[in-house]
């Protein structure tokens, strides 16, 4: 398994998890549940966790897409600008969620707000993983790229 591999596989963790994170916050409101709310804040913290491991496998996967005929510059640097600000975004919610998360368990007064304004952060975050995932996928996926316009005769028609 090379970086790309190891990029491919966890990249997707960090956009996937503040939603679920957002959910199960969601839930534990309507359940009155102090497990379901601390299971959110754990889910955030495993975000920034693999928020870093993304940056890090990213930065090995871009030089070895650099040989390829994949390789385009704007592609990768507009896919690698989105991904630092999300990355930011991850690594302070997750530093929060932690916070958070002792807060809840040593009972302190403060904790329900910093709970709430962690996820009013992840929710924040959804709009740079929305636009790190696309123009990640934009780097090999040309058909999803903006103006993208199917090549005269490749018109293909669903059959029935």
């Amino acid at each position: 398994m090379n970086d790309a591999h190891i990029h491919l596989l966890v990249n997707h963790l960090p956009i996937i998890f503040p939603i679920i994170a957002i959910i199960a916050r969601i839930c534990a409101f309507f359940m009155d549940s102090d497990a379901l709310k601390r299971f959110a804040m754990i889910i955030l913290i495993l975000s920034g966790i693999f928020a870093f491991a993304s940056m890090q496998s990213g930065e090995r996967a871009e030089e070895m897409l650099e040989t390829t005929v994949f390789f385009t510059e704007s592609h990768i640097e507009a896919h690698e600008e989105a991904a630092e600000t999300f990355a930011i975004f991850s690594y302070v919610i997750a530093v929060m969620a932690a916070i958070s998360l002792w807060a809840d368990f040593t009972k302190k007064s403060f904790a329900m707000i910093l709970t709430e304004i962690t996820l009013g952060l992840c929710i924040v975050s959804l709009y740079f993983a929305q636009k790190t995932g696309s123009t990640g996928g934009e780097i090999r996926h040309e058909e999803i790229r903006p103006g993208f316009v199917v090549p005269e005769g490749e018109h293909h028609e669903h059959q029935e």
